[in-house]
Parts: structure tokens; C-alpha cells; sequence
């Protein structure tokens, strides 16, 4: 069947590595890193294969493998049927950011949201995306996390009920599901080539995205030769900023969450050489102060975060001595989702975590600590991102966030600095109130 496809032109193979010059080349990630290639006794062909390690999760593409792509047609979308059910209002500096996304999507221009946390940006891209639906196109909007895709497909779901939509991550079920709006990882867009007429990547500063060439190139090559590409952002890099201050990008920026309230300035307090105090089995005096306040008053919920698991684990034990009920989270946690429910819902005061719940979370009433402050994984993006998590509720919109420290950074200050002048822009733009 597949070579009758190939026959009639509808299906084109190209080698799954290449190896000009002797360097190799993933036909299927873009992987060039030498340390990433390795060698086996190959089975299939008999000799000794070299394989790339970069995507090996998705299966092993090997120098005699040949990988396949459509050729034929492009499949046709229904224009009709795709109408937006969403019946919210946008406020003022939404509707500006939703106007910059449709124009893109009409335009087939690349185009940067640079919107704070809690500003709604969700919500900005509905109407885009129905114009693009309602054009027979086909959006993909790709975001770093499983558990994004996963709180993102039922409001997708809601807002385009006669939209076939397609969530893809690892394990999906719906992998083979030719959707026209499809919620994905970024790690997904490994499996596109020239199909996308819209690509909408959330949080494109986030890790591993904004770390990985291979994603990147991955991103590029799923978009058709003519489409649009629109980056959500809440902490844009560098090299964003330098790209839209030199024209290469347009932007929009939306400088208020969508209540109309700032967001939260954090606090920076030492609080001596914490990792010692841990050691010896005390929560360091005035993070005792922080979390025993919050305990006792109204139970209001909260996280703190860690720049390791080892000393999150360390550090558990101490905490449950307050309250038995505190949890922990991190990544290789596999109940994770269903801790932070029970944070959402009541069941337990408080969570430690690492960085892995700085996006994605929002919970009434929250109130954040870093502990270790000063330590290399909280860059002024982790930090913008961590403060981003009180206050995001219009009935809750104030909260607490300190950064507890044994010495201060640039990445603190910066971060603090990031926080004032978007809350400065909004108010001279007569976003608040």
C-alpha cells in the first residue's frame, strides 16, 4: 500500500539521517550535536547503523532508515461550523492584542504577545482562531507541558464545539486524528511538515523550547512555506526584544492582567544561610514567620518553592511538623496533577515545589515563598513567572509573594524591576481601576 502511495505521488521518503561531510544531520529532529549520534549493529540492514539519541522517544531513526511524509493534497477543512460559542468580554488591552493576532493569521505575519501573567491569553486568541477556521486553516498551539495541553483542550473543546480538535502529547490517544485546531507539547511538532497554517507557541521562553535548537527547528518545519506564527509570552529572551526592537517582529504588549488590578510586587528578605538551617532540621526564623502566618490565618493557601528536589525532600519533613497535611511536588512526581487539585480544592494548606509549578497554576487566594532565592535556577523569568501566580483571580487579585534569600542577585532585582515598570506601563495606559 505504502509504495503504491509512493507510486502515485502521494507519499515522499527522505534518509533519516544525512551525513554531508561527514557530519550528521537528523532528518527528523534537525539534531547536529556529535555526542547525540551513536553507533549499533543494525538488524534491518546488517551493518553497523549510527542513531540519533536526541528523539530516540519517538523511536529510533537510524542512517538506513527512511522516513515518510504526504505529498498529495493538502486536506480540506470545512469552512463553515467553526463559529466561536465563547461569549465573554475582552477588556480594552485584550481587544488590542486580539485585533494585532487576527491580522496576523490574515496576513500569514509572525507576531510576539508579550502579556503579563493573569492578563488572559487565552481568551486574546479565540477570535483568531476562529478567523483562521473559518478560512479552512489549520492551527496548531503548542505549549512546554503535558499538563497545559491537558487544562487547555476542554476550554478549546467548549469555546469551538463543531471544531474537530486534536490534543497530542506523549501517550495521546488522538495521535492519528487529523484535527483542524490541534493542542499540543512542542515536542509533538516533531511529527509535522509543511501543515500548519497557524502556529501559536504559549510560553516560548519556557524550557525545554527555548533550550532546545532541535524543537525550534521542529517548529519551522511543521509551518507551511506560507502561514503566520504568533509567541505568548510573559518574559520574553534577549533575543525576542532584539528581534522586535529591530523590526524583525512585530509586537503587541499587553502590560495589565485582565481584572485591571497590578500584578503583586515581591519581596526580597534575607533570611541567613538557610540550606545550614535545614540541615539541622529548622525552618529558618522568618520563613517559620511566613508559613505560620498563613496557617493561622484563614488558611490561605501556599507554595514555596525549592531550587532542588533533594532539599525540597529534606526540607518536607520540617514542614509537616506544622501541618500534617503539607505536600510536596516536582517533576518525576507521577500524582502531581491530582496534589495541586487537592491544593485547588482545599484538602491541603500548602504545597513545596520546584520550579515546576511556576506556570500553569491558578489557584483564589494564593500566596507564594522562594526559598533559596538566589540560586541559578531562578532567573528573572522563573522568578516574573513565580510572582505571576498570586493575585490572578478578579475576587482575589492581591497576595503576598517574598523571596527569601542568603544573598541577593541580579536575577532578583531584575525580576522585581520586570514587575514595576509592566505595572508602571499599565497604570500611564489607564489600565487599572
Amino acid at each position: 500500500m505504502l509504495e503504491e502511495h509512493i507510486a502515485h505521488g502521494y507519499v515522499g521518503w527522505y534518509q533519516g539521517l544525512h551525513d554531508p561531510n561527514g557530519k550528521y544531520t537528523c532528518g527528523r529532529c534537525g539534531n547536529k550535536a556529535k555526542h547525540l549520534f551513536a553507533e549499533f549493529p543494525c538488524s534491518r540492514c546488517g551493518n553497523s547503523c549510527v542513531y540519533c539519541r536526541n528523539c530516540i522517544m519517538m523511536g529510533r531513526v537510524s542512517s538506513c532508515s527512511k522516513l515518510y511524509t504526504w505529498t498529495g493534497p493538502h486536506y480540506e477543512f470545512s469552512h463553515k461550523q467553526n463559529s466561536l460559542a465563547w461569549t465573554g468580554t475582552l477588556s480594552e488591552a485584550q481587544a488590542a492584542a486580539s485585533q494585532k493576532a487576527i491580522e496576523a493569521v490574515e496576513q500569514n505575519n509572525e507576531l510576539l504577545v508579550w502579556a503579563v501573567c493573569g492578563a488572559g491569553k487565552t481568551e486574546i486568541l479565540f477570535q483568531a482562531i476562529e478567523k483562521a477556521l473559518q478560512t479552512g486553516k489549520r492551527i496548531c498551539l503548542a505549549t512546554p507541558r503535558t499538563d497545559v495541553v491537558l487544562e487547555l483542550v476542554p476550554r478549546f473543546r467548549k469555546a469551538f464545539p463543531q471544531t474537530e480538535i486534536a490534543a497530542l502529547y506523549g501517550g495521546s490517544d488522538e495521535r492519528n486524528l487529523a484535527g483542524q485546531l490541534i493542542i499540543s507539547t512542542t515536542h509533538q511538532l516533531f511529527r509535522f511538515q509543511d501543515a500548519l497554517d497557524v502556529l501559536i507557541i504559549d510560553e516560548v521562553d519556557a524550557f525545554p523550547y527555548s533550550a532546545d535548537y532541535s524543537l525550534q527547528a521542529a517548529s519551522q518545519k511543521s509551518r507551511k512555506h506560507i502561514s503566520s506564527r504568533i509567541y505568548l509570552t510573559a518574559t520574553p529572551s534577549a533575543a525576542l526584544k532584539n528581534e522586535v526592537k529591530s523590526g524583525k517582529l512585530e509586537s503587541t504588549i499587553i502590560p495589565a492582567r485582565f481584572h485591571r488590578n497590578p500584578i503583586p510586587l515581591p519581596r526580597i528578605v534575607w533570611c541567613g544561610n538557610w540550606e545550614k538551617s535545614l540541615r539541622k532540621k529548622r525552618i529558618p526564623k522568618k520563613l517559620l514567620n511566613w508559613i505560620s502566618f498563613r496557617l493561622q490565618n484563614n488558611s490561605i493557601p501556599f507554595l514555596i518553592f525549592f531550587p532542588t528536589i533533594k532539599i525540597m525532600e529534606l526540607a518536607l519533613p520540617l514542614f509537616q511538623s506544622l501541618h500534617e497535611d503539607i505536600a510536596a511536588v516536582h517533576a518525576e512526581d507521577p500524582n502531581r496533577k491530582e496534589t495541586v487539585v487537592s491544593l485547588r480544592e482545599g484538602r491541603v494548606p500548602g504545597l513545596l515545589t520546584t520550579t515546576i509549578l511556576e506556570r500553569g497554576v491558578t489557584i483564589p487566594r494564593l500566596e507564594v515563598a522562594v526559598l533559596g532565592a538566589e540560586s541559578l535556577i531562578f532567573t528573572e523569568s522563573a522568578l516574573v513567572q513565580i510572582a505571576g501566580r498570586v493575585g490572578r483571580k478578579a475576587d482575589f487579585p492581591t497576595g503576598n509573594v517574598t523571596f527569601f534569600h542568603y544573598g541577593k542577585t541580579e536575577a532578583m532585582l531584575a525580576a522585581v524591576r520586570h514587575i514595576r515598570t509592566m505595572n508602571k506601563h499599565a497604570e500611564e495606559r489607564g489600565l487599572f481601576g
